[in-house]
């Protein structure tokens, strides 16, 4: 038995002898010829504001072979001089040497651009080349950016009449502020692009004059979308701020697109209208802000958020909202017509418990104060639909009698997906509540097909010559697209 005990430990010693040399025998290197490979042929960036920064992307060398290998170098061609910079495996600086790579391994190549201000008035490009160098041969990968020059509103005042033409984009950095008397003038095809967490602060007057060919759009400031599947994501900066002092604002074929990050009013949304100071419960008078053929999409907030404010608005389109799309809180005064307003989520923002329209003449204050104003708001050939139950919220519960409290809510030849509602001051004229089959709602597109039972179901002579698209209305159909064979 103790012979046998003996044999075996041998053994066992024996095979673990050579398992130990083998482990620690020094691994193959591939020393002559050999090829690298990467994981894109081109590395490319979208626009880029000259004198901004881009987001970081990156390329994979790959080592396909059985051996170990020594990347002499990994360099741009232009060296220091280069718009790009690099991180080659942990190393900064555009010229890195001596990378080692296990066979069948990988290392990754991280670069960035920085373009410098030119002339140029439209998108020009900027070029390189990541060249890795493997026993004297050399592998390249094209780069490539478009830069454009921009002209940058950085945390600015603006005084007196001031008007924004299409030379150059606009890109505001923190914010904007229009002053109290002050006018800001936006041209037709004007493009203003907000940084994060930024937004345009309106005390004065905001008149955004797009047109059916050439729209204004406020949009993020990152146009190199790669790492978004070149989607849009919500939130990307923060939105318009209408201060309570501020009068007679329009906005005419504008987009306002990714926003509601930034509470400027102590909400996050893209569109905030504080109290209508100047003019507020006059019928007549001019409404702090009017919208004629805008759209408002993919706010990480709310759309619209009106407190006790003044909103005219006419084919506008409001969709996709981490809140409502639209909602009037505190009273105020409103009057929208021929304006969708819908929610089904997306990659981006949830459509959970937050219906799409909300109008409320209260507001909590503490845990147990609640502030009210009058409310008078009229939806005429609206369209409200979503993916929850109930799209509606409104309320005026808990109102104290004897306060002189006005409330008036009123929904003539709408489409309305709503449950049951119980609101004396809520009134319906004309109103359904069927699916109006929209073309694809998935993909952004709330035009009506042909069979959808908001056609030709609006007020009979209340309604826009034209709609969202600038085509003429034929009929009165619900919504802020008229539908066209």
């Amino acid at each position: 038995m103790r012979i046998k005990v003996a044999h075996f430990l041998l053994i066992t010693c024996f095979i673990f002898t050579v398992i130990n040399q083998l482990s620690c025998r020094k691994q193959g290197q591939l020393t002559s010829g050999g090829v690298l490979t990467f994981s894109d042929d081109t590395l490319k960036f979208d626009t880029v504001f000259t004198a901004a920064g881009s987001f970081t992307t990156g390329v994979l060398i790959y080592n396909r072979q059985s051996e170990a290998i020594t990347v002499s170098s990994v360099r741009l061609n232009r060296g220091a001089a280069s718009y790009f910079h690099l991180n080659v495996d942990g190393f900064k600086g555009n010229n890195v040497t001596n990378l080692k790579i296990a066979p069948n391994d990988s290392i990754y190549v991280f670069a960035t651009v920085n373009i410098d201000p030119t002339n140029a008035l439209t998108p020009f490009i900027v070029t390189d080349s990541l060249i890795a160098t493997l026993n004297g041969k050399e592998f390249y990968v094209p780069f490539t950016a478009y830069g454009q020059n921009a002209r940058y509103i950085t945390d600015s005042i603006l005084t007196g009449n001031i008007t924004w033409d299409t030379l150059l984009p606009y890109v505001i950095v923190k914010s904007a502020q229009v002053n109290p008397g002050a006018t800001l003038n936006i041209n037709p095809g004007c493009r203003i692009y907000m940084h994060q967490n930024s937004g345009l602060i309106v005390l004065g007057k905001l008149v955004s004059n797009g047109t059916l060919q050439d729209s204004v759009i406020f949009q993020g400031d990152r146009l190199d979308r790669s790492y978004f599947g070149y989607r849009g994501y919500a939130g990307e900066w923060g939105g318009l701020y209408f201060a309570s002092i501020s009068n007679g604002s329009r906005l005419s074929y504008t987009r306002l697109i990714n926003g509601g990050n930034a509470a400027l009013g102590g909400y996050p949304a893209t569109i905030w209208v504080e109290p209508d100071s100047v003019n507020f419960n006059s019928p007549t008078a001019t409404p702090q802000l009017s919208m004629n053929h805008c759209t408002v999409e993919n706010s990480i907030g709310y759309g619209i958020l009106s407190r006790t404010g003044s909103i005219v608005a006419n084919n506008c389109l409001v969709h996709t909202a981490g809140a409502q799309a639209m909602l009037i809180f505190e009273g105020g005064f409103d009057s929208l017509t021929n304006c969708t307003f819908a929610n089904y989520g997306n990659y981006a923002v949830t459509h959970i418990n937050s219906p799409v329209l909300g109008v409320l003449n209260w507001r909590q204050i503490s845990q147990y104060e609640y502030t009210y104003a009058d409310l008078n708001a009229v939806f005429r050939n609206c369209l409200v639909y979503g993916s929850l139950d109930s799209e509606l919220v409104c309320d005026t519960s808990g109102t104290p009698a004897g306060m002189g409290i006005d409330a008036r809510l009123l929904f003539d030849h709408c489409l309305l997906k709503i449950g049951v509602v119980n609101e004396p001051f809520m009134q319906m004229t004309s109103c359904i509540n069927k699916d109006p089959q929209f073309v694809d709602y998935a993909k952004g597109n709330f035009h009506i097909k042909s069979s959808s039972p908001a056609k030709g179901a609006g007020h009979p002579s209340i309604f826009p010559f034209d709609d969202l698209d600038g085509k003429p209305r034929i009929g009165s159909d619900i919504g802020c697209y008229n539908y066209t064979p």
